[in-house]
């Protein structure tokens, strides 16, 4: 039998068919004689322009195009878990399977969840009771780490009832990040920064030891080396909240830079659907993009190839909103649920400007809807200090509705000791102008203490190793013990100082100052210990002040 809707003209990613009169828009179809997944983007008197997600090479005007009649979905439930896909959501085991060789042949059909796999199931709810979209009605043990809740399938949209704003901080072991530009649970948070300085890396960090439940990790057009570090990493990590492996409560996307450009956006989209999901069952759920620059590229090529009226340096018109709209389905959801329900989704977004450009469109995009910037410094990761996160350009505007938080949880004035060693780390780098200029000889005493206090924030706790187990990850009391600890120091010298009881000559002597690079070797809960420290210093001073 003739096909009716037919290639037309093949462009790269783009193919236009003829004869679909009766397609709609985003309807999923098959194209070409090996039944390659397209999405339709675009329909003009029957004529559709269709985004394919994979490799079009080969592929000729006359094929046949296979409408199906849906749109584009993902398969949500039991053995998301631990999976590995691809940006339309094929797991990679069986791809490989399918494919029968190192390389993946084109028009493999493999379904999200594995449909042979049983589950054991347990009810919740009893029969004769209502139920609406969105509740729960029973329970699968997903994996240890992670109870599926089985919902009842919601109308379209999702059953949100009301935002809440973000109150409580998402606690990632990163101090730079707790401590100075923390990001709340259903935030959202952008990492810019040039090539080389630590994006990828930090983003596998916080995936690593973030405090979410569940965790979804899209490589979004990354390098494949860098992709195939994480696929081989992930499972063999072991969660520090729970001491098993990570992955139990990980899903994984992989869509490096040499696949199909189109296939990227599918990937955000595949990743951010799963992740809602979670929220939707109450859970807090953190989604780590790496990168969003390679996804709006995509966009670029896609629009070119449509011919679409280009915006700034080439991007289409309609870049910011489709950013806007990714970042907006993060929050602190309230389930309209016959039951008492709230989920958080954090998205966390790497941005990738040319030559750390922030004034080109995707940074600017980004930086409109987020509300946590964590901005890399070059100059930092050439210095070798990682995470290479600037403290002076970075910031957060979570910190007012999460301080409550810190205060009820951690310290009463834990704000106040933040803010305090915000304002020596602001003051060092106005001081080190000067000293740049005319040298050390010319500050004060006072601004002597300031610079050795900053250096001590910067070395001993602000720079930390990622690949060090002990010291990748700080608890978030510990990193206040050790801040408050600096800043006793601070606090107690410059005093001295003012009121002329000390000298910079007597302060650099005091022989409690070479244990700060050793206050993070001391346990999260001895608190005795972090007294003992800031008791002695307090005792110094005032020994050197009475003589």
């Amino acid at each position: 039998m003739k096909h009716k809707e037919v290639i037309t003209r093949v462009s790269g990613p783009l193919v236009e068919a003829s004869g679909m009169e009766e397609a709609r828009m985003f309807e999923v179809v098959q194209v070409s004689n090996e039944k390659l997944l397209g999405e339709v983007i675009s329909l003009n008197e029957g004529v559709a322009s269709i985004q394919v997600y994979e490799d079009t090479s080969g592929i000729q005007p006359g094929e046949p195009v296979i409408r199906s009649g849906l749109t584009m979905s993902v398969e949500l439930g039991p053995g998301l878990l631990g999976s590995i896909y691809d940006g339309i959501q094929r797991p990679l085991s069986a791809i490989a399977e399918k494919s029968g060789s190192f390389y993946i042949a084109r028009g493999i059909e493999a379904d999200g969840i594995d449909r042979e796999k049983k589950w054991e199931f347990t009810a919740t709810v009893k029969e004769g009771i209502k139920v609406q979209g969105g509740d729960i009605i029973g329970e699968v043990p997903e994996t240890s780490l992670i109870t599926h809740k089985v919902m009842i399938p919601p109308a379209i949209p999702r059953p949100i009832k009301r935002k809440i704003f973000p109150s409580e901080p998402l606690n990632t072991g990163i101090r730079t990040i707790d401590f100075l530009s923390p990001v709340a649970k259903g935030g959202v948070a952008a990492i810019p920064g040039p090539f080389g300085a630590g994006k990828t890396v930090t983003q596998q960090g916080l995936a690593k030891y973030c405090d979410a439940q569940v965790i979804v990790y899209i490589g979004c057009g990354e390098r494949g080396n860098e992709m195939t570090e994480v696929l081989n990493e992930f499972p063999h990590l072991i969660d520090p909240n729970s001491g098993e492996p990570l992955i139990k409560r990980t899903v994984l996307i992989a869509n490096t830079s040499n696949m199909p450009v189109a296939a990227r956006e599918a990937s955000i989209y595949t990743g951010i659907t799963i992740a809602e999901y979670y929220r939707d069952m109450g859970y807090s759920v953190a989604l780590m993009a790496d990168s969003t620059s390679r996804w709006a590229e995509a966009m670029r090529e896609i629009s070119g190839r449509m011919e679409e009226m280009p915006g700034e340096e080439g991007y289409p018109a309609y870049l910011a909103s489709r950013t806007a709209e990714f970042y907006e389905r993060a929050g602190v959801a309230r389930l309209h649920t016959s039951e008492e329900r709230t989920g958080a989704l954090t998205v966390i977004g790497a941005v990738s400007p040319p030559g750390g450009d922030l004034s080109e469109p995707v940074s600017q995009a980004t930086l409109r809807v987020t509300k946590t910037f964590w901005g890399l410094d070059g100059a930092l990761a050439y210095k070798k200090h990682f995470p290479a996160i600037d403290w002076l350009t970075s910031y957060s505007l979570y910190v007012d509705n999460i301080k409550h938080y810190w205060m009820r949880e951690i310290a009463e004035d834990f704000p106040e000791v933040r803010q305090r060693a915000m304002a020596v780390l602001q003051e060092e780098a106005k001081l080190m102008e000067i000293v740049r200029l005319v040298g050390v000889e010319s500050v004060s005493d006072e601004e002597r203490v300031t610079l050795d206090v900053a250096r001590a924030l910067i070395d001993d706790f602000l720079f930390q190793n990622a690949f060090d187990k002990d010291d990748a990850y700080t608890p978030l009391k510990k990193q206040y013990q050790i801040v408050s600890s600096i800043m006793t120091v601070y606090t107690e010298a410059t005093r001295a100082i003012k009121n002329g009881s000390l000298t910079y000559q007597q302060f650099a002597e005091i022989p409690e100052l070479r244990e700060i690079s050793k206050l993070k070797e001391i346990g999260e809960d001895d608190e005795a210990a972090f007294e003992s420290f800031r008791t002695r210093i307090k005792e110094s001073i005032a020994k050197l002040g009475s003589k």
